[in-house]
């Protein structure tokens, strides 16, 4: 079974950092491109940063630059790191992974995390 589960969510002032971290289920995670998105209060949610299993990244061109996505596999983890919050950076943040795998494949959620950041 498949399981994303995320930490590190909370309440930042404008400026601050958070590191956010998904701890996925060892079976999937190198067969997995990981990533984080977001969903703000009426807003579609939206590709944030991801990391494939080849170690390319790819950002949303707003946070690119203080948003940094990494991965420790001996943990079996993604981290985002968020510098320089900004307010529009409040949302649910959730961890994706997409599993390349023969028996597993195909696209898992976390529960989400909440990210508030106060001006």
């Amino acid at each position: 079974q498949v399981q994303l589960v995320e930490s590190g969510g909370g309440l930042v002032q404008a400026g601050g950092s958070l590191r956010l971290s998904c701890a996925a289920s060892e079976i999937i995670f190198s067969i997995s491109d990981m990533g984080w998105y977001r969903q703000a209060p009426g807003k579609q949610r939206e590709l944030v940063a991801v990391l494939t299993t080849g170690g390319r990244t790819n950002y949303l061109d707003s946070v690119k630059g203080r948003f940094t996505i990494s991965r420790d596999n001996a943990k079996s983890t993604v981290n985002l790191q968020m510098n320089n919050l900004k307010p529009e950076d409040t949302a649910v943040y959730y961890c994706n992974a997409v599993v390349y795998g023969t028996i597993v494949r195909g696209h898992y959620w976390g529960q989400g995390t909440q990210v508030t950041v106060s001006s």
